[in-house]
């Protein structure tokens, strides 16, 4: 058999799994899911700028979920239905051809994703286990970790850049509206609506995950692992700044835009 017989079976087997109806049906479910924790973010965030509490990111999501009735059901649709996407995208990458350095960076890119959205379907299992799930606890833990080794400051900087380039990377593709990409944009109307919740989700996501990028720095140049706080704390260093609430405010409205956004991509997204 030749090499190139070889290399070009693990394609067509990951082409099987993705054309499969019920493998692909998963997957939607998985963005349906992402827009609902994006739902609840987004609404953490809004009842933080009126002055209540609540952890604004995955794990506040996630715990808002299984405190409502039927919770655990909810939290395992939302495991089973990352998963199924995390798959999808490890899929993406066994099928780009290529070895050039875009076709590496597509990799990256999709591995990236797969590697998101398998973690967070590992979280909401934990709490449908009756684990809990504090994502800033996390981030602080990975953080404290990373500067006791040595070049930890500098590895804790090298990530926080890493964050912020996601960040600035979704800036970009809701400018841009790069996201059209993904989906079959309906027409009319609808396809209007559906560009305007993408451009403003992706933008105010971006804004969200650059901040996370930057505590990082923060927390590397001050050796204080406290200072990284993930999403959360992303989120509510904004009511420190000049009109930081309504600038959370806005933000919050751009996360609710993107998870509508994602319920769209559920349907029309090109598989």
């Amino acid at each position: 058999m030749s090499s190139r017989s070889i290399s070009a079976s693990p394609r067509s087997a990951a082409s099987r799994v993705q054309n499969n109806h019920a493998f692909q049906l998963m997957a939607r479910t998985g963005f349906a899911v992402n827009g609902l924790l994006h739902l609840l973010i987004g609404g953490i965030a809004l009842s933080v700028a009126f002055g209540s509490g609540g952890e604004a990111d995955q794990g506040g999501a996630l715990s808002g979920l299984a405190a409502t009735p039927g919770g655990t059901f909810l939290l395992w649709v939302v495991s089973l239905g990352l998963w199924a996407l995390g798959l999808f995208q490890v899929l993406e990458v066994v099928l780009i051809r290529g070895t050039d350095k875009d076709a590496w960076a597509d990799r990256a890119k999709e591995g990236g994703k797969a590697i998101a959205y398998l973690a967070i379907g590992f979280s909401a299992f934990t709490v449908a286990m009756g684990g809990g799930s504090s994502s800033s606890g996390q981030t602080q833990s990975l953080t404290a970790q990373l500067l006791a080794t040595p070049g930890g400051v500098f590895l804790v900087v090298l990530l926080g850049l890493g964050v912020l380039a996601v960040g600035v990377y979704f800036v970009i593709k809701g400018a841009r509206k790069k996201f059209l990409e993904d989906i079959t944009l309906p027409s009319g109307k609808a396809g209007r609506t559906v560009t305007v919740l993408g451009q403003v989700g992706y933008i105010a996501k971006g804004i969200a995950i650059g901040i996370v990028g930057i505590l990082f720095c923060v927390a590397a140049a001050t050796s204080d692992p406290s200072e990284a706080t993930g999403l959360d704390g992303a989120l509510k260093s904004l009511t420190d700044l000049p009109f930081g609430v309504v600038l959370l405010v806005v933000v919050a409205l751009g996360l609710i835009a993107y998870g509508v956004y994602c319920f769209a991509r559920a349907r029309f997204a090109r598989l």
